[in-house]
């Protein structure tokens, strides 16, 4: 009994074994009359470039409340001053102030009769401050703390690093692309005995523009503004004649 147990998974072992091979041989046999049978192979090709983002887009707020609209109006005035010489002293001059937004503080008071209202305490008046500039370095360094500490209430927001030359990196990709879909077609194409003739049709796949060494991709496609280093993704699924 304790002999025949051991005979037994060998046994088993063998003959899944055996059912591998043969399912194996049965795809691959498959894959090849396809080929073989076929007129055409479509394949997906792909390539990747690493860039550096050449723009940056910044901003920040800044905001004061005053009692009166009049009073808050001088304040902000005064910090606009602050933040423009703040920028100018760190070499930022292509800077713009956006409109002034402007949200009335109200406060329930009781009248003398008892009865409550709304009433205008006040006014808070916010502005905020943008810069678009190829000097991403400096942009990606800078530091607002010396607005606070001059009595400025600032909150800057994350940077928006761009790479401005998507455009004709997309025509040169979509080449490389292509070349590469052909390869794939040689190589599955040879399994059968055939070989590859001329393309007959190419569909380009969504652009992916992600942080470095990240993965992540979307049906619509990945447009990243957070990294200042990405990678650029093509993909083309390429149809090509078999001979």
């Amino acid at each position: 009994m304790n002999h025949s147990r051991p005979q037994l998974f060998g046994m088993l072992a063998g003959l899944f074994l055996a059912v591998g091979l043969v399912l194996s041989s049965m795809l691959a046999t498959t894959a090849w009359l396809k080929i073989k049978n076929s007129q055409f192979i479509s394949v997906k090709g792909s390539t990747h470039k690493d860039v550096a983002s050449d723009l940056v887009i910044w901003s920040g707020n800044f905001y004061v409340e005053a009692p009166t609209l009049l009073e808050a109006q001088k304040k902000l005035q005064g910090n606009r001053v602050v933040v423009g010489s703040f920028l100018n002293e760190n070499g930022v001059t292509n800077f713009t102030f956006d409109p002034i937004s402007i949200e009335e503080i109200k406060a329930t008071l009781k009248t003398t009769d008892g009865w409550a209202e709304q009433r205008t305490a006040g006014f808070h008046l916010t502005q905020s401050v943008r810069v678009e500039t190829s000097d991403v370095d400096r942009m990606d360094k800078l530091d607002t703390t010396p607005l606070v500490e001059q009595g400025v209430i600032f909150s800057d927001e994350a940077p928006q690093f761009i790479y401005t030359g998507v455009g004709p990196a997309k025509i040169e990709m979509l080449a490389d692309a292509t070349k590469d879909a052909r390869a794939r077609a040689e190589q599955i194409a040879a399994q059968g005995g055939r070989t590859i003739a001329n393309l007959h049709d190419a569909e380009m796949g969504v652009f992916q523009i992600t942080p470095l060494h990240n993965t992540g991709t979307s049906d619509e496609g990945e447009s990243d503004t957070t990294a200042r280093e990405k990678t650029i993704t093509a993909v083309v699924t390429a149809t090509f004649l078999l001979k």
